[in-house]
């Protein structure tokens, strides 16, 4: 029978995991129907040796559930990045990156055969070529080793950067290591560099410190990757809205990465992409993807390129719509009620914040705001704030514009005193 082990295989089935259970914190036991309950058992015995004393326990009828509870702006570390330091290792993992840095620390270089042979003849351990070159491979591209042909044969030395090094010869580095091992985004990168040298974040302290999208950062390079390689991709994602129906709701998407988008308001991170088969532009949540995996090359990619920020300048937020790129729908303007001589931070924000959109001077006190946006839903969300600043709204969709005076109408049911005179 296996043992429990704090370490994972598997960084995928972990981090849906983590995500559903302790940080929507809204699943209790009796739903984990993955596997068997010793499973559950497990999987929340490490979660908690990561989390330590970020866990909530909350008591319901439908059972115990678990959540992660912490102050963002309180804490020196995003407590998240332990579940990047369990990944497991095979034994010939460990052995050869050992032998392998200890064989090449001299500084000398050597081919594949010399290294194979020192294994065997030096440490009596019998390594085939295709294994050692498969690590040696990984440690490449990771930049531990370098490598480079002399004639027809490849040669391998040890790398002479260390973090060490740069530390001693760039004062102030150590202060840049903190700031960019809690800020957006691979922050884990930074927090690996302090953990190896002994050090830890004790400058920075962030108010909106977004934790939850460090889990996100698994999927990036890969979409980089991509984008780099002018790649089609193919990602799972769910419905966030179905994860208590305890049914499959992932599906499958072949699309073209264009771009990753950043709220500035929730951090929350979305991909752009092109998906041929709707021959449209769409935008997907990350922390709502399962997988990522690079595919063939698009040979369209340039022009794909041009079209998307020729649409991307006529988004208010993320959304595309359901527009074509040469539009269906009349330009909506909103105009706003501002005293200029005692509120001129209102006109300072509307200038601020319109984003895409135009702001000019319509009459004493009055703002108009143009916008051609292929969503006005998005646009929308943003003009409620200015709630009793808004005299009337011209053009746009009528769909817009009658769920825009409902919410109103609705809100003033709730809070107006008319029909809930118990609501303060």
């Amino acid at each position: 029978m296996a043992g429990f082990s704090e370490l994972i295989k598997n960084f995928d089935k972990t981090r849906d995991y983590v995500r559903d259970f302790f940080i929507y914190g809204c699943k209790v036991r009796s739903d984990f129907d993955r596997k068997s309950v010793r499973t559950y058992g497990d999987e929340k015995r490490r979660v908690e040796s990561w989390m330590g004393d970020c866990m909530r326990y909350d008591d319901s009828v439908r059972g115990r559930s678990v959540s992660i509870s912490v102050n963002s702006s309180n804490i020196p570390e995003n407590p998240l990045y332990n579940a990047y330091y369990s990944k497991s290792f095979t034994d010939n993992d460990i052995r050869l990156h050992f032998f392998l840095t200890d064989i090449l620390h001299d500084a000398r270089s050597r081919s594949l055969k010399e290294l194979v042979d020192t294994l065997n003849t030096d440490y009596s351990q019998l390594f085939d070529e295709q294994t050692v070159r498969n690590k040696l491979k990984e440690y490449v591209d990771e930049g531990i080793i370098i490598s480079g042909k002399q004639g027809k044969t490849m040669y391998y030395s040890l790398s002479g950067d260390s973090a060490d090094g740069f530390i001693r010869d760039f004062p102030g580095l150590d202060d840049a290591l903190e700031f960019f091992s809690e800020a957006q985004h691979f922050g884990i990168i930074g927090n690996s560099i302090l953990k190896m040298l002994g050090l830890r974040n004790e400058l920075f302290f962030f108010k909106h410190n977004y934790i939850i999208h460090t889990l996100e950062d698994v999927l990036i390079p890969e979409i980089l990757k991509a984008m780099d390689g002018r790649c089609f991709i193919i990602f799972r994602t769910f419905s966030a809205k179905k994860l208590m129906t305890g049914a499959d709701n992932t599906a499958e998407t072949r699309a073209v990465p264009m771009k990753i988008l950043v709220s500035v308001q929730t951090g929350r991170r979305y991909l752009a992409a092109y998906i041929p088969g709707q021959k449209r532009f769409t935008a997907f949540r990350l922390d709502c993807m399962n997988s990522v995996k690079t595919g063939d090359i698009c040979e369209k990619y340039d022009e794909l390129k041009e079209s998307f920020d020729r649409n991307l300048s006529r988004c208010f937020g993320v959304s595309f719509g359901s527009r074509s790129e040469n539009g269906t729908f009349p330009l909506i303007k909103i105009i706003f009620y501002a005293d200029e001589k005692n509120e001129r931070y209102i006109i300072e924000r509307l200038e601020r914040e319109k984003r895409c959109c135009t702001l000019e001077r319509s009459g004493d006190n009055l703002y108009t705001l143009t916008a051609d946006v292929f969503d006005p839903n998005e646009l929308m969300h943003w003009v409620k704030t200015f709630i009793g600043r808004i005299v009337r709204i011209e053009g746009g969709p009528d769909t817009v514009k009658k769920r825009f005076r409902a919410d109103i109408a609705r809100m003033n049911r709730m809070y107006g005193g008319d029909e809930d005179e118990h609501i303060q």
